[in-house]
């Protein structure tokens, strides 16, 4: 991917090497807040109880305090990519005459806090939406290479590139109407709309990819292949058969492997959005 000539967002706030104290959070609204979100976005609760261990103590800086550039080649990496996203879907929603509010990223090493909770590294990337940050620990990065099989620096793209596509769905009300709607749903049922809610990002994640690599010429030979390495790796299907040996479709939160490269190709073919309506195709 080409990538180091490129923009560097400013819109990165960088929490690594921040002091925690160690402990659980201790059950608070902060806690509920944010296994609630995990599992909107497919995380399972179990996982965010087991996780929720620390609690920030560094006093943020000054809002007044300049921003500074963000240091090493990841987090460099991390800039130029949502720079990337920012461009791409700025001129996507200049087209249909609305404006795109850029999200914030937040660096963080092992554990952050968020306005959805507290969170420790092993939740993995994720976007809050009551303050429409996206939340990345570095290491997530590696663990793609060595945990899911899926190197390369557009399989790293295609995880922010994810996740700013949850942004985009929280800016157009899509998340707000997915979340009424499970609230009288099964388990099942609420599931099921999640994995469209998924896809969806899934696709919007390949919407950028068309757009960037047309403005720019981001892509290089092997990159697609990347990116569909990483949707396969974490499929809910491939993930559950490692985990417990069996698949259960019903408890599906973000679609099999083969749906999570179906729709991120949809959206990499097309590079339109209105191609990722989800939520009207009646075979994900």
């Amino acid at each position: 991917m080409r990538w180091k000539s490129g923009r560097r967002s400013t819109n990165i706030d960088d929490r690594r090497g921040r002091n925690v104290r160690r402990g659980f959070a201790g059950g608070g609204i902060g806690t509920i807040v944010l296994i609630l979100v995990a599992m909107y976005f497919g995380v399972d609760p179990s996982l965010v109880m087991r996780t929720l261990q620390t609690v920030e103590t560094r006093q943020p800086q000054s809002q007044s305090a300049p921003a500074k550039p963000v240091e090493g080649s990841e987090a460099d990496f991390v800039a130029v990519v949502l720079a990337d996203t920012e461009d791409t879907w700025n001129a996507i929603f200049a087209n249909s005459r609305q404006d795109y509010r850029e999200p914030k990223l937040v660096l963080f090493t092992d554990a952050v806090k968020s306005r959805c909770g507290f969170a420790n590294a092993a939740v993995g990337p994720f976007y809050c939406p009551a303050d429409q940050h996206i939340y990345l620990d570095l290491s997530f990065f590696r663990e793609l290479h060595s945990r899911f099989g899926a190197p390369g620096d557009f399989a790293q793209a295609y995880v922010i590139a994810h996740e700013v596509g949850h942004h985009v769905q929280n800016l157009l009300g899509i998340s707000n109407e997915v979340r009424r709607q499970q609230s009288g749903m099964s388990k099942a049922a609420a599931n099921e709309l999640s994995v469209r809610l998924e896809l969806q990002a899934d696709c919007l994640s390949g919407v950028w990819a068309h757009n960037a690599d047309r403005a720019r010429s981001i892509l290089e030979a092997g990159d697609i292949d990347e990116g569909l390495r990483a949707a396969t790796a974490i499929g809910d299907d491939t993930l559950q058969k490692q985990s417990q040996g069996y698949v259960v479709p019903d408890s599906f939160t973000h679609g099999s492997s083969a749906q999570r490269v179906r729709w991120f190709r949809r959206g990499l073919d097309s590079g339109s959005f209105d191609t990722c309506d989800t939520f009207s195709a009646t075979n994900l």
